[in-house]
């Protein structure tokens, strides 16, 4: 393992004009019941209510074309750093919670139930922020958020005073007729698998087998009547479209009896429907965070002040990334381990690299404990743990529902 540990004078300089273009980490991982497992990758769909599917494609790795599937997207991987930092803000017992907690956020409040920019999919300009309230009056009227929604890459100051992780990780202000601010990731991750069968370009995915046993009855039949009124006292916990299926074919049965099944009641037989896992040959996963993407932004400050600025949102990145790498979790039938250390490199620019240390979360959050006292000297930054408070708009949250069939629309 490489010792040479990145500095906080490395970021000052890949930071500054001419610096690095990026800092790149590739791990090597693999099933962690071992190679004979498959894993789950992510699934798509390619329009709304078609079936779901692997993104396979074409890699170049080891040399060669290879045959590969999207296990965890760029996005994914984002929103599992983005999570882990939300959880350490608000946990005294993060190894980095004090530079956690003096990051700047926006939190909206529904009905005591909390969602901050850290969490939301769009950061500052998701939709549960702009149709939120401030004192009273629309969030989009307040100075202080249009001032960061006014922002932009030549002056970007109020933006990342407010909410830094839509500069770290991106953000587009896509509902705005016009001045819409735009701000590409500058942390871009994946976790990709390299298909052990390599015969075919458009590869089948593998099927996996579902069951249920009920063990007070393997069949369940109700007549029109009964179907009807357990159905209405549930309700209010089915979703819309189970609740209308349920009854159609209830109506459907006339005076015969139909299964429960869509209740829950009785066994299902084993099926090969759903997707199943994927085998693999390699697994690797890879961060990249743009140091070229970092020095298009400037905060309306002299040429020090900027590269400060800089300086704490690429510490930002990286703490994000170490936080993301610190806990396998991906999702169900999808257990991961590291094959080794990550190898990490610092782009020195014409085809001329640096390796270095492996970078934990504890170094991570040193750094940017080292970038926020740089920046507060020469950047004007002012991290104290601000909260930006929005009120939710109630009508959002009574009109929620995990319905995701479309039904109703």
């Amino acid at each position: 393992m490489n010792e040479v540990v990145l500095t906080l004078e490395d970021l000052r300089k890949a930071c500054s004009p001419g610096g690095s273009s990026a800092l790149v980490e590739v791990t090597r991982m693999a099933p962690a019941g071992g190679p004979h497992c498959t894993v789950a990758p992510g699934r798509y769909v390619t329009k709304v209510g078609s079936n779901p599917t692997y993104n396979f494609g074409i890699r170049y790795v080891d040399g060669e074309p290879k045959v590969t599937v999207v296990i965890d997207s760029g996005q994914s991987q984002s929103n599992r750093g983005e999570i882990a930092v939300e959880r350490g803000r608000r946990d005294a017992s993060s190894v980095i919670h004090a530079i956690l907690a003096r990051i700047p956020t926006i939190e909206v409040d529904y009905d005591g139930e909390k969602f901050s920019d850290w969490n939301l999919p769009h950061r500052v300009f998701d939709a549960h922020i702009r149709a939120g309230y401030v004192d009273g009056e629309p969030v989009t009227k307040n100075s202080i958020y249009r001032s960061a929604r006014d922002s932009n890459q030549e002056n970007a100051r109020a933006l990342m005073d407010l909410s830094p992780i839509s500069l770290t990780n991106g953000s587009w202000d896509a509902t705005r007729k016009s001045h819409q601010g735009r701000y590409r990731s500058a942390l871009e991750s994946e976790i990709i698998g390299v298909l052990a069968d390599q015969s075919t370009t458009r590869p089948e995915p593998n099927l996996s087998g579902g069951a249920r046993v009920d063990p007070v009855a393997a069949s369940v039949k109700l007549d029109k009547k009964t179907m009807t009124a357990l159905a209405d006292n549930q309700r209010d916990e089915l979703s819309k479209g189970n609740y209308d299926s349920i009854l159609k074919e209830a109506k459907a049965a006339g005076n015969d009896v139909t299964s429960a099944s869509k209740l829950g009641l009785g066994a299902i037989p084993p099926t090969l429907e759903a997707l199943g896992g994927v085998a693999c040959s390699q697994i690797i996963r890879s961060h990249v965070l743009s140091f070229a993407t970092l020095r298009q932004l400037r905060f309306g400050l002299d040429a020090e002040g900027d590269i400060a600025r800089r300086v704490v949102l690429a510490a930002l990145g990286i703490v994000v990334m170490a936080l993301a790498n610190d806990e396998l979790y991906i999702r169900a039938n999808c257990n991961l381990v590291e094959l080794d250390y990550p190898e990490t490199v610092l782009d020195e620019r014409y085809g001329k690299k640096r390796f270095i240390a492996p970078i934990t979360v504890e170094h991570a959050g040193k750094l940017l404990e080292d970038a926020v006292a740089y920046a507060t000297q020469v950047g004007e930054l002012d991290w104290h743990g601000q909260v930006f408070e929005v009120q939710g708009d109630t009508s959002i949250l009574h009109s929620a529902t995990d319905d995701q069939s479309g039904e109703g629309k």
